[in-house]
């Protein structure tokens, strides 16, 4: 799905970026903006980043991802109600397989790099507030642009990513669908071992 290579292609730009403490003090949109175009230099100058090296890549996206996303509540918002009738243990480890698939996932968006761009608008935000939605368009060398917008939540003076429209549809979400379907077959448990064996199966495909 085009949509979605470029979706990851720009959440990469936006997670992969080692940011200097002053960053944090930056509105939504002007933090997106410059992590964007710190790690757009790094793709083009490391040739290994290029090539697609898969443990370099993994390596990078767990490494940088971890401090700019709220897996829990993008957990939270894929599981719908379903979260409320998990245990503390199974919310656990639903958070800690989901971030394990969507990193993994992420990987695959450096080779999807052909030169595109990243507009982003102005967020219209007074000083009190603690959610915010940056919106973007990715600019490519052929198609129209893409519009991308993030969902953000400022927590102990940080700005996370929860949620994530592509052209107004939430990729977070579109996980719910799925995982419903597995809760009413095999239970909470058995969407855990589903993610779990998908996790690993990808793990495998990459060495």
């Amino acid at each position: 799905m085009k949509i979605l290579r470029n979706f990851l292609f720009l959440l990469v730009f936006l997670c992969l970026s080692p940011m200097p403490l002053s960053a944090w003090a930056q509105s939504p949109d002007a933090l997106a903006r410059s992590v964007t175009d710190e790690v757009l230099a790094a793709i083009r100058t490391d040739k290994d980043l290029q090539s697609g090296n898969s443990k370099k890549l993994l390596d990078l996206v767990e490494t940088k991802v971890l401090p700019h996303f709220n897996f829990q509540g993008m957990t939270q918002l894929a599981m719908g109600r379903n979260w409320r009738s998990a245990t503390p243990e199974q919310q656990k480890q639903l958070v800690n397989e989901f971030r394990t698939l969507l990193v993994r996932t992420y990987t695959t968006a450096f080779t999807s790099y052909k030169n595109q761009t990243v507009e982003y608008k102005p967020v219209r935000m007074r000083p009190d507030d603690t959610e915010v939605t940056v919106q973007s368009l990715i600019k490519q060398p052929s198609g129209p642009p893409v519009g991308v917008d993030y969902t953000m939540e400022k927590a102990g003076g940080v700005w996370k990513v929860y949620n994530i429209k592509v052209e107004g549809v939430s990729l977070v979400e579109n996980y719910r669908n799925t995982f419903n379907t597995e809760i009413q077959k095999t239970g909470v448990d058995g969407l855990i071992k589903a993610l779990a064996e998908k996790n690993r199966s990808a793990q495998v495909a990459q060495k």
